[in-house]
């Protein structure tokens, strides 16, 4: 029996620097979109306007949340109390919900007679074993302060587990995977029986792998001793280490992986470093992850860097023999809207690798329209 077609669904995806609007109908096709490459601000409810003018009326709104903070736990339709439990997670994420806290405001103010949905990157990973949740800090800090590790990138992982089940033959929850989200924000999950077992980051968006501009784990005692000896703010700590690290930080040019893949093939030894201390970064945290397995069906990448940059896999992979891993990877041809995940490990590989376009506004699009028809058959 055929899901219930509810009709177009806006889909809001507000980053630190971008805004992506998106209108989906009942089958994931795109009626309209915008993208901007600044922060939303005040000019969030004209872009809503504009994009509103081109479509039918949506039945709900979708958005985005990187973080849920320490009391929303699964995707939720949003009223006041909502609205107000994620003004708590702000200062967890505070590059990523402040500005999509905008968007629903404006959204709301827009659109005050249809549902709109808070879909939490963070959700993912609410049932995170208690060994791969926990810090070693003390009571007060975990159990006051809610100092544990919540884990990210979570709609994105969704989707990709998804896809590669599909491509696999599998259901997800017969699956042992590790999945790899690498863009501007980069990540490792492993994946137990369709449910996160382990992944890179953390309390905030920051822990774990090398990013663009953010610098991944770096030693607490090294950022203690930055303010004791050195007398650096707690604040100027924060904007290095968000904005002034990563691969921006290694190559001293640029926070992107294709240039410096160019660069490092004209010579341009800070660039070969910076892709050498982000791909061993990457192995570490697979590697890592991989340990809350029984065994690795397969290893997944997405993500912009992921899906686009093929010298990353193969350094990944190519170096991960001890997991059954190796090179010679294909390029694919690219992913489309009717093929969404592909193989491109060799076929007698013992650990396939696939690639899966990135798929976050499509899973907020799905996650939005199952509480829709949830809330319809609450009130049926």
């Amino acid at each position: 029996m055929s899901e219930e077609r509810l009709g177009p669904v806006l889909v809001a995806d507000a980053g630190s620097s971008s805004l992506h609007l998106t209108v989906f109908d009942d089958d994931l096709g795109v009626l309209a979109e915008r993208d901007t490459s600044s922060a939303p601000g005040d000019d969030a409810a004209r872009l809503l306007r504009q994009l509103l003018r081109e479509v039918p009326a949506p039945v709900a709104v979708g958005h985005r949340f990187v973080h849920g903070g320490p009391t929303l736990r699964e995707h939720v339709l949003v009223d006041d109390r909502v609205r107000h439990a994620l003004d708590g997670a702000a200062d967890l994420a505070p590059l990523h919900v402040p500005p999509a806290l905008t968007v629903l405001d404006a959204a709301r103010d827009l659109l005050p007679d249809i549902p709109h949905a808070a879909c939490l990157d963070t959700a993912f990973h609410a049932g995170l074993p208690a060994a791969a949740r926990e810090y070693a800090v003390p009571a007060l800090w975990r159990e006051t302060y809610g100092v544990r590790r919540y884990g990210f990138h979570g709609l994105s992982y969704t989707w990709a587990l998804d896809r590669a089940a599909e491509l696999l033959g599998r259901r997800p929850g017969q699956l042992h995977v590790v999945l790899a989200h690498l863009g501007g924000g980069c990540s490792a999950c492993a994946v137990r029986d369709g449910r996160s077992a382990d992944t890179t980051m953390g309390f905030t968006p920051l822990e774990g792998l090398v990013m663009s501009h953010r610098s991944g784990s770096v030693d607490p005692g090294a950022l203690t001793w930055l303010q004791r000896r050195h007398h650096l703010s707690a604040e100027s700590i924060d904007d290095a280490l968000n904005h002034e690290g990563g691969l921006l930080a290694l190559s001293g040019t640029s926070d992107d992986t294709r240039d410096l893949v160019r660069a490092r093939a004209d010579g341009d030894e800070r660039a070969a470093l910076a892709l050498d201390v982000f791909t061993h970064h990457c192995r570490r945290g697979i590697a890592a992850t991989a340990a809350s397995l029984d065994r690795l069906d397969a290893l997944v990448f997405t993500g912009e860097i992921g899906e686009d940059q093929p010298e990353v896999r193969e350094e990944v992979c190519a170096r991960l023999t001890a997991l059954g891993l190796t090179g010679g990877l294909r390029v694919p041809d690219g992913a489309t809207a009717d093929r969404p995940a592909t193989v491109v490990s060799a076929p007698e590989a013992e650990v396939p690798v696939v690639v899966v376009r990135t798929g976050e506004a499509q899973q907020v699009d799905r996650e939005t329209r199952a509480l829709l028809r949830r809330a319809r058959q609450g009130r049926a």
